[in-house]
């Protein structure tokens, strides 16, 4: 499956950033796609459209990282520390990438598809919030594969 791929459809089909990528990562949690979009319908555009809070991208990015690697009792607060540095990790390496995490300053910034963004290159990808979309994906999938061992 080419969740880099699933993910532009989703976008192309209006869905927002952090449902394309959640959408299209569902299955690393053991979701499905339905059963992951609606919980993020107000964390698209900066949350609900503000632009001024963390990209869409990253957020759907975060919401597969909790299911992944769930802090699900409020007494493990070694899973807790767990899922807060992996979450940390994936947007550092989204803050590589881009130089921002914030909507606001990604879309003010513009920054295009370079050799940083290799699935946004490989389809084909002009439009900027596609590009942030599909290499949050691509960021995503290693990290999950990189920390499951």
């Amino acid at each position: 499956m080419d969740r880099c791929a699933l993910a532009y459809q989703y976008h192309q089909e209006g869905w927002n950033c952090a449902q394309s990528v959640a959408g299209a990562c569902a299955d690393l949690a053991g979701k499905t796609p339905e059963e992951i979009l609606p919980l993020l319908g107000g964390f698209g555009g900066g949350f609900g459209g503000s632009h001024e809070e963390a990209c869409g991208a990253i957020s759907g990015g975060v919401l597969v990282l909790s299911l992944c690697f769930p802090f699900a009792q409020s007494a493990d607060q070694g899973a807790k520390r767990e899922l807060y540095r992996i979450t940390k990790e994936f947007r550092s390496r989204f803050f590589e990438v881009f130089g921002f995490s914030r909507c606001g300053d990604l879309l003010r910034a513009r920054p295009g598809v370079t050799e940083k963004t290799p699935a946004a290159r490989r389809l084909g990808i002009e439009k900027h919030c596609d590009n942030m979309i599909v290499t949050a994906v691509e960021l995503l999938e290693k990290l999950v594969e990189e920390e499951r061992g």
